[in-house]
């Protein structure tokens, strides 16, 4: 049985940023589960047993390469997506997170095409389809 497709997954999704306005972003590579080419900010799925918040720091550490420095909660959503004809269904809880930018690396070369820093004014498109409406959700808050 799969997570998000047999059975809703738990997530935990973030947006890392460096305290100046600027946020680090992924561009997702062909070996990610889906959305190829897109950029996006970070998520990891909660496993058995483990917090939300060790899931976070889990997820930055890897991710990224460094550690939190503060969080902020930022709300709950479910994701429900289709993508080549399989429905999937994700319980997201999303985070904005404060990281040292000097430390932040592509933890997952493998997974990321690349990372970059930008500004709320010029994210890059193509976008993971889920990520405008974080951003919108969140507008107020970020």
């Amino acid at each position: 049985m799969l997570k998000g497709i047999d059975y809703p997954g738990i997530t935990v999704v973030y947006l890392c940023h460096d305290g100046q306005g600027n946020y680090v972003l992924n561009k997702r590579s062909k070996n990610c589960r889906d959305e190829h080419g897109k950029w996006d900010c970070g998520g990891e799925a909660v496993e058995f047993g483990e917090t939300r918040t060790t899931t976070l720091r889990r997820g930055v550490l890897t991710e990224y390469g460094t550690d939190i420095i503060s969080f902020e909660e930022l709300g709950c959503r479910d994701v429900l997506r289709e993508e080549k004809g399989v429905k999937t269904h994700w319980i997201a809880f999303d985070y904005l997170v404060l990281v040292d930018r000097e430390k932040v690396i592509n933890g997952e070369p493998d997974k990321f095409d690349e990372i970059g820093w930008f500004t709320l004014d010029n994210f890059p498109q193509p976008r993971h389809s889920e990520f405008p409406r974080f951003l919108a959700n969140y507008a107020d808050k970020i």
